[in-house]
């Protein structure tokens, strides 16, 4: 199967021709939709509480902790539109290639269908013509 960045009608990744705000916006898609943050996340939240549990520099309710999850959460509304936006654009130019290529066959189709017409004409006029010399 083919990963979308490497399909033709896709702007490709590795040729520099993706803006900085696309690039980013396929990196935290990639990086924040994944079960490696996932785990991540969660070993640092273990962590954090580990260190931190009665007498650490954020002791139990974790206020500091709160705050960063809090400010990540905040953040994500709005790098998961972005992403969103940038896979909506992705769909849109796989749609259109899509779209280019079934008119192709849909006329190819056509001409096959022409073709397979003349063929029938012209087989029927053979049939006749043996028929005549016999």
């Amino acid at each position: 199967m083919t990963r979308w960045h490497e399909h033709p009608a896709t702007v490709l990744f590795g040729k520099g021709q993706l803006s900085l705000g696309q690039r980013a916006a396929d990196g935290l898609r990639n990086g924040m939709g994944s079960w490696t943050f996932v785990f991540a996340s969660l070993v640092f939240l273990g962590v954090w509480m580990y260190l931190n549990g009665d007498s650490g520099f954020d002791p139990f309710p974790f206020i500091l902790l709160n705050l960063v999850l809090s400010c990540v959460a905040a953040l994500q509304g709005a790098i998961l539109l972005i992403a969103a936006k940038r896979e909506d654009q992705i769909n849109s130019e796989l749609a259109v290639h899509t779209f280019q290529i079934d008119q192709e066959n849909l006329e190819l189709t056509k001409q096959v269908h022409e073709l397979s017409l003349r063929i029938e004409k012209l087989t029927e006029e053979v049939h006749q013509m043996i028929k005549e010399k016999s």
